[in-house]
């Protein structure tokens, strides 16, 4: 067994391929956008998943390409500064985590593997066909192939997925909110620094990293919304408008940083929502990252767990001797208590993005402002980072043998 399809170029499938290669098997990554999306917005890279990219050998560029944040700040209606924090407190992170901008490890990821991957950009699997002894796929573009394993890896409204376990409604666990970021003008002035500004049922963040381009600034809203909206996930324009519409009416900044989507070529806009299957393989067929169990953007660590999976699920595959069986079962016996536990998180941290009381928002703005002059702040700094560094280690990360002795057997 050594031929393995891969469907997504983003974090997970380029992650899973180098380990493949190294392991000796043969990846074909397939992506349906013409190029690889460089776009995106701010991700974590904590505990377990700093260590993975060491082990992958990119941990230095990942440090080169660190968004490099100073702190971040919360204003009120009027955009005066209730309060600031530096960026330990304010992302919670510890000496060795970092934060990059997702398309920036996408190419750090491309960069490490195109020489040995084989990338198709343009086209996507229209039909699989799972016989038992191995898988033949149909694309768009009309070529026919046939692979040992297919890994979907395509994200929370996984095509695979659908196509070999169902509807996406059947796994898809709404959190009750929506988000969207977008680039646009930075109209803040911002410097490596991050603008808060909470309402009731809503919070808008503006920043602008070590890494965006001159004048630019990321834009990201987020609303409660119990129920599920009704809109296609493919139509921007569609989105745009319920975007909005959620925020008529506002002020401070708003109007007008939402007036910057329309021409915003990188809009972004979905639920936060949770996978939740009971299997993440079928056959011959696996699901890895946010395809088997999307933790939503309200976790903070869908990056951590794409790349703790591949490394996992490569592991797993060579440590079998190539047994599919044996090896995806013990891929999700690995992973799925440290997914579970932060999907857990990422209900919590939904609620916490969209408070609804005025009260509560004020009592947080009143401890951003005073936790700076507390003598006791890094007792809290230490509390606050507790949680999300239970999180970020959920998954132990085991040892496998050394690749260069597996491709010599």
């Amino acid at each position: 067994m050594r031929t393995v399809l891969i469907s997504g170029a983003s974090i997970a499938g380029p992650a899973l391929a180098l380990w493949l290669h190294r392991y000796g098997f043969a990846p074909t990554v397939v992506e349906k956008a013409p190029a690889l999306r460089t776009g995106g917005y701010k991700v974590d890279l904590r505990g377990d998943a700093i260590e993975i990219c060491a082990r992958m050998g990119i941990l230095d560029e990942v440090r080169a390409a660190s968004t490099d944040m100073d702190g971040g700040s919360y204003v009120d209606a009027r955009g005066r500064t209730v309060g600031e924090l530096p960026a330990e407190i304010f992302g919670g992170r510890e000496e060795q985590d970092d934060e990059i901008m997702r398309g920036d490890l996408a190419r750090i990821l491309h960069d490490k593997t195109r020489e040995d991957v084989e990338y198709v950009f343009g086209d996507s699997v229209a039909s699989l066909h799972d016989d038992g002894e191995g898988v033949d796929v149909v694309f768009e573009s009309g070529t026919r192939r046939r692979f040992d394993l297919v890994v979907g890896a395509d994200g929370m409204h996984s095509h695979t997925r659908r196509l070999v376990f169902g509807d996406e409604r059947r796994f898809r666990q709404h959190l009750g909110a929506y988000i969207s970021i977008f680039t646009g003008p930075d109209r803040l002035g911002l410097t490596r620094w991050e603008t808060y500004h909470a309402r009731p049922n809503k919070l808008v963040s503006v920043y602008s990293t070590s890494s965006e381009s001159a004048g630019t600034a990321k834009n990201c809203f987020v609303f409660a919304s119990p129920a599920e909206l009704a809109y296609d996930h493919r139509d921007g324009t569609a989105q745009k408008r319920l975007l909005a519409e959620a925020f008529a009416g506002d002020d401070w900044e708003i109007p007008r940083l939402i007036a910057d989507a329309a021409d915003a070529d990188d809009f972004y806009f979905d639920q936060i929502a949770t996978i939740r299957m009971d299997r993440w393989s079928s056959g011959r067929v696996v699901l890895l990252g946010d395809a088997a169990h999307c933790t939503s953007p309200a976790s903070g660590q869908g990056t951590g767990l794409a790349l703790t999976g591949a490394y996992v699920l490569a592991g797993e595959l060579a440590a079998a001797g190539g047994d599919h069986v044996a090896a995806f079962a013990a891929y999700e016996a690995a992973m799925r208590p440290g997914v579970e536990l932060n999907q857990r998180f990422a209900e919590k941290m939904a609620k916490e993005m969209t408070v609804a009381s005025r009260r509560k928002i004020a009592l947080r703005m009143f401890l951003v402002r005073t936790l700076p002059k507390m003598p006791w702040k890094n007792v809290i700094a230490r509390k606050i980072r507790e949680e999300i560094q239970r999180a970020a280690h959920a998954v132990p990360v085991k040892e496998y043998a050394k690749y260069e002795t597996l491709r010599a057997v």
